[in-house]
């Protein structure tokens, strides 16, 4: 049998897994990212960008038809399909493999599983590790047992598909779920989104709303409150009919199943340095593993179940990568993360969009702070008025009164995606209300929002 030894070992080369891997190249270590798919992992080519490729021609046409004076904008399902596929390069992953050569970062393709401390078998190939193992290999879709008799999509399948549904049913009203409802209805798509709860559930409640309503504009048929109890089949590739809580049918030619994720643990050797196969990994905030004697296993990305979002995972990898090379220089990491349980930043890509940082209302009750939620309506803002005939928008800040910081906000309208940023910068900088008064916002663009919010605070 083969063997190598490296610095770094890294199982999963998706965002995370790369990111890992050029931190420690970058700190002076050696590095090799072990993938047994394709390079650049789920959010290349089964998530954000392929999702985003889908949505965002839908979104344009919605925009256009919002502004009086603008007609004829239609979608042509062929070509938003094919330029999918070229932001999932044709689910090829050259141009990534290229990257990780000029990286510098040696690639081993196969299953990787953990055969004691700092061993990665592949097949036949055992690799050691000087410094660390760190695992990034992602989560996979739930299917529940309701479904699984139908061999339903899962997001791979609802971000790749070559062919339009006629009728799509979804099970799940998170983002997945709400996302791909606003993707194949702009495609003419007929779609029926059930959820057990309300939507965005882990939002405020009142993103949920707007974004129902904004699905129901479309063509949605939205029923929430309910669940599917049983799924049949008419033969291996016919209609399915959905059986839900409250006596009803549904049939579709598809149904997809977004309930949620699970961690991608199921078979990478986590028994052997004592951990249970199938978990999320319990980390601190420099991604070491707890649990796991020596220090040496590290997670980085939504195997930490911290969040679980790409941005976050390149996040955490940035973290985790200076730490191994601090240690390795025989020095306590600098770095550490301070942002994957409070301020974590989400754009929801429906229509319209809804985008996150922080905490909500009940999350810092829950931490014992004092605060207080200010709210908007997004369609008073000048910037939105231009955006948009009749926008339909809503924005909340929470604000911690002891210390007159920002902790949370949210906001639900056309075009939020792209201003969340500024309170990202303003909870991750714990500036002040009395700061933010002298950050003017330009005039007119929907950003004003912020000088709305802190009027209505009292400022």
């Amino acid at each position: 049998m083969a063997e190598q030894t490296y610095d770094v070992i890294v199982i999963g080369a998706g965002p995370t897994g790369e990111n890992v891997a050029d931190r420690a190249i970058k700190g002076g270590l050696t590095a090799v990212i072990v993938e047994s798919e394709l390079v650049g992992g789920e959010c290349s080519y089964w998530a954000c960008m392929p999702s985003k490729a889908l949505l965002r021609p839908a979104d344009v046409v919605a925009e256009a038809a919002a502004v009086r004076g603008v007609t004829g904008a239609r979608l042509n399902p062929a070509e938003v399909l094919a330029r999918r596929d070229d932001f999932a390069h044709g689910w090829k992953d050259d141009a990534q493999v290229g990257w990780l050569d000029s990286a510098k970062i040696d690639l081993v393709r196969g299953h990787g599983r953990i055969a004691g401390e700092r061993r990665v078998q592949v097949g036949d190939l055992t690799l050691h590790a000087r410094q660390a193992v760190v695992i990034a290999t992602g989560t996979r879709a739930v299917v529940p047992d309701s479904l699984s008799p139908v061999n339903p999509w899962t997001s791979r399948e609802a971000t790749s598909a070559h062919a339009v549904p006629g009728r799509l049913v979804i099970v799940g009203g998170g983002v997945v779920g709400c996302e791909m409802a606003a993707a194949w209805s702009a495609l003419c798509a007929e779609v029926t989104l059930i959820c057990r709860g309300r939507l965005l559930d882990r939002l405020p409640e009142f993103a949920g709303e707007i974004v129902a309503a904004g699905l129901k504009d479309a063509g949605v048929d939205v029923r929430v409150g309910v669940d599917v109890t049983r799924a049949t089949r008419d033969g291996d590739h016919g209609a399915v009919t959905v059986e839900l809580t409250d006596g009803t049918k549904v049939e579709g030619d598809e149904v997809l199943s977004a309930v949620g994720r699970s961690p991608h643990t199921a078979d990478i050797g986590l028994e052997t340095v004592g951990l249970a196969p199938a978990s999320w990994l319990d980390v601190d905030d420099t991604m070491r593993v707890a649990g796991v004697d020596g220090g040496w296993l590290y997670a980085a990305g939504d195997v930490n179940h911290l969040a679980l979002l790409t941005h976050m995972g390149k996040y955490q990898a940035r973290v985790c990568g200076d730490a191994i090379a601090a240690r390795a220089r025989g020095q306590e990491p600098a770095v550490r993360d301070r942002s994957s349980k409070t301020n974590v930043p989400q754009v929801v890509f429906t229509i319209p969009e809804v985008a996150a940082v922080g905490l909500t209302a009940a999350q810092a009750e829950a931490a014992g702070r004092r605060v207080r939620t200010v709210e908007y309506e997004l369609g008073h803002v000048a910037g939105a008025k231009l955006f948009a005939d009749d926008y339909r928008g809503h924005a909340q800040l929470v604000v911690d009164e002891d210390r007159r910081t920002v902790v949370g906000m949210t906001l639900a309208g056309h075009g939020v995606g792209e201003i969340i940023h500024s309170a990202t910068i303003a909870i991750a900088g714990e500036v002040t209300l009395d700061q933010l008064w002298h950050a003017v916002p330009s005039y007119p663009t929907i950003s004003e929002i912020w000088l709305r919010l802190l009027e209505t605070y009292g400022l």
